[in-house]
């Protein structure tokens, strides 16, 4: 059996979890979130304060989405209680990022401004970063879906890759950047 898949996953108070057919949803005081089940070997069962994944047999197909299906509900219960936030880092000369209205602005060195519209249930802001010696600033996208949150700080993170010789560019703030020694002289 799958090690993440048999958990059951516990419903805090304050959080309902409704099971209609193949769709899953749950309502929370941050919002509602709900996922199909799009596997007809999974099936997803209330009991109590808990929400059990069960498979129906051990397919290839049913063993790879029992813990798949088990997290994805665990992330909308987490979602809805507390907001998930993924901190992006932005260092370079001259780089700005704005937030006006229902988009994020960046400048990125192009010759145009990067322009991003916040998906639905996706915030954004904009700030200036911790570290004093080095102008950086920070974007922090936080959200209730995991899946919306994480997708849209790669599109940010995509707009301009760190580059390994100066570290321009967007990462991740939890990310390690892979830096190159500069070229020498040549001479002993």
């Amino acid at each position: 059996m799958s090690r993440i898949g048999r958990l059951p996953i516990d419903v805090p108070e304050k959080v309902t979890v409704a099971v209609n057919g193949n769709v899953v949803t749950v309502k929370g005081p941050l919002g509602e979130l709900s996922q199909k089940i799009a596997s007809r070997h999974i099936t997803v069962k209330v009991e109590g304060s808990q929400v059990l994944v069960e498979r129906a047999n051990d397919t290839g197909e049913a063993k790879s989405a029992h813990g798949l299906y088990r997290q994805l509900v665990a992330n909308m219960v987490k979602g809805v209680v507390a907001p998930f936030t993924k901190t992006l880092i932005i260092s370079g000369v001259g780089y700005k990022a704005t937030v006006q209205g229902s988009k994020l602005v960046l400048n990125l060195g192009y010759s145009h401004n990067v322009e991003f519209d916040l998906p639905a249930g996706v915030k954004a802001e904009a700030k200036e970063g911790d570290d004093k010696d080095k102008k950086t600033l920070q974007v922090v996208v936080s959200g209730i879906s995991k899946e919306a949150v994480g997708q849209f700080a790669a599109k940010i993170k995509a707009a301009r890759p760190v580059e390994p010789y100066h570290g321009y560019g967007v990462h991740y703030s939890d990310e390690v950047v892979i830096r190159k020694e500069g070229k020498t002289s040549g001479k002993k």
